[in-house]
Parts: structure tokens; sequence; C-alpha cells
């Protein structure tokens, strides 16, 4: 009778002898820089190309855990590691732009800027990683490749930037404006929070204009923009050139008092730039006037933010009616028309009408 065959106690662990396998050699002659890591997530393999294209050579990471010093200056993972770890839920941490599992249905996929110290500049890679497993199913490796799209992002982001940028000014323009209007408006829908908007328009430019010069002009609506644009300081907040010399300015979350107090600040913030205007009917100063509103959305507003935009317009119209150089908001205006001693009726009845709609 046949012995039956000894069998190990040990899980039987193939160990792959990279370094000599014939894939391995096939691998450093890529022009594709790629990486191998093991179970451990040590460095198995660094080809040619992936030298050229970190800086890092071979003999510095073979063996270690030390690949991520290529990449970034500050020790994190890299996609390969995830990867090892099968840890998908960990993608957004780290990396832009991502998908799971990959293109092939093994593996992450990702891109990313990175700062590359050993280059001493930044490059964004697109940047693929998958398992190899053994016949049993379990991990032996993880191959990590990547491709520099640098050229192409920066071309990208150019075009971006051309496509939502105010070429005077670098504020967002009207297109970005109205694409961030409707977003936010949908957010505070969903949430129910108000969502404000200022409109600030510069007090007689075109007396400015006229009086200077549109070169002299275009370098006044530059220090207003500027001082706008300080002011959008939280994330979602958004300045832009709504057209002209007006501007807009999206502020989320905030109510209309609160609102107010940025628009105040901004006011004063152009007063203390002392812009010398001096054309006859103007002041010595070149001057802000603001309208503000604010509004949660609500069914009977349509689905769009015209009411909003509608009240931050007449609140403007009433500030530079009451004087210019001044904060107006859409909530308060017939108040403080009565607080001037003027008459409510001294707002024109459409104004009054849209005016009563946001309060």
């Amino acid at each position: 009778m046949a012995k039956p065959a000894k069998t190990s106690s040990k899980t039987s662990a193939k160990t792959v002898d990279v370094a000599d396998s014939y894939a391995v050699r096939l691998m450093q002659h890529l022009v594709v820089p790629t990486f191998v890591i093991d179970p451990k997530r040590r460095v198995v393999i660094w080809n040619r190309a992936c030298e050229r294209l970190t800086g890092l050579a071979a003999s510095e990471v073979i063996g270690t855990n030390k690949h991520w010093q290529a990449f970034y200056e500050t020790r994190r993972p890299c996609l390969a590691d995830l990867v090892a770890l099968d840890r998908p839920e960990r993608l957004p941490e780290f990396y832009s732009e991502y998908a799971a599992r990959g293109h092939n249905g093994l593996g992450f996929s990702a891109e990313n800027w990175c700062t590359m110290p050993k280059l001493g500049s930044q490059l964004y890679l697109a940047i693929d990683a998958g398992p190899i497993h053994d016949e049993a199913g379990h991990l032996i490796a993880v191959v990590e490749t990547l491709r520099d799209l640098t050229d192409q992002k920066r071309a990208e982001m150019a075009l971006k930037e051309l496509a939502t940028k105010d070429g005077l000014t670098g504020l967002s323009n009207r297109r970005s404006f109205d694409q961030m209007l409707m977003s936010e408006w949908a957010r505070a829908h969903r949430t129910q929070k108000p969502l404000a908007l200022l409109f600030a328009d510069v007090d007689h430019f075109k007396l400015f204009n006229d009086h200077h010069g549109h070169q002299t002009g275009d370098e006044c609506l530059r220090a207003v923009a500027s001082v706008v644009s300080r002011h959008a300081v939280r994330p979602l907040d958004l300045a832009s050139r709504y057209g002209g010399e007006e501007f807009a300015l999206i502020l989320p979350d905030l109510d209309c008092d609160s609102a107010c107090v940025i628009a105040d600040e901004i006011r004063c913030a152009v007063m203390a730039l002392q812009i010398a205007h001096g054309a006859v009917g103007a002041g010595d100063h070149v001057t802000l006037s603001v309208g503000v509103a604010s509004h949660i959305p609500g069914a009977a507003d349509g689905g769009g933010p015209d009411r909003l935009l509608g009240a931050a317009d007449e609140a403007l119209y009433v500030a530079k009616r009451l004087g210019r150089n001044r904060v107006i908001c859409a909530e308060r205006v017939l108040a403080e028309f009565a607080s001037l001693g003027r008459e409510a009726a001294a707002v024109p009845a459409p104004v009054q009408r849209k005016l009563a709609r946001v309060r």
C-alpha cells in the first residue's frame, strides 16, 4: 500500500525569486515607469524608467518600504500600498481623482500631483496599481505603473482658467458665477440654509473712466477686485466680476445681517484705498455701493435663484438712489428709506414689489 504523501503543517509559501525571473528582466526594460512591492510592501523591482522619472535609484529603495520618498516629502501610502492593504476607502484621503478596482477589474487607478523631492519639481502622475496572486489566491506582489501627465494637466488647467476667469481682474467670470450660484442655490434648498448674495458697483465709474482714461480705469477695477476677493475666505465663497464695474460675491450659509457686515468691510476697504476720483459730479475718492440679499429657497421659488438675484440687484439700485457709498440690505430697504426721512413711495413701485417678496 502506497504511503500517503507528506503534507506540511505550514501553508505552502511559494516565494517567487523575482530578481531572476524572465518577467522581471522584461520589466526592467519597459519604457513605462514601473515598480513592484511584495505583500509586506517592500520594493522588489524598481525599473530603469522609474529611476528616470523619479530621480531615485533602484539601489536606494530595493528591499525597503521607502518608495514613498520618490513621490512625497512626508510619509504616506502609495497606490500600491493601498492595493496591498486592500483599503479602497482610503483613496479619497490621498488622491484627487481615483477609481477602485481600476479599468481591468483589479486594483486601483488614480491621478495626483506629486512633489517629487529628488527632482525638485511637481509632476502630475496617472497611476495604476494591481495585485498578483498565486494559484491559491494569495497575494504575492503588487505592480504599480506611472504615466507623466504634467504637460497635459497644465494645458487643461490653463484652458479651464481661461474659461472661468475674468481676464482683467482674475476673479471668476460671469459664466462661472452663474454655475456656482445654481449649485449653491440647489444646496441651500436641500439643507434649508440661507444663501447670501452681494452686488457691488463702483460709484460714478463712467465719470472716472472719462476723466482718467481706460488704463487707469482698469487699474481701479483690479484694485477693487482685489478687495472683493480678499473677502471670499471660505471654500464655497465666490468672488466674481459680474460685468463692467459690477462685482458679485456668493456667501453660502449667511443671513442678511452677517452678509451686510462683510459688505460694509468691503465698502470701507475700498474707501481706504484712497483712489483719487476728482471727476465733476463725483467725490474726491472712489467709493462702492453694495446691495445685499439672503434667502432660504422654497417651493415658491420655482427651482431657480431669480428672486435672490432680483433682490440683490434692487438693493444695489436703492443704494445708488440713496446717495451711493453705502450698503443696503434687501430685507430692510424700505425701513432704510424711512430712517433717512424719505417716503416709502420714493422707492419705485416695481422695486417695492420685488423687495416685498424676499422679506
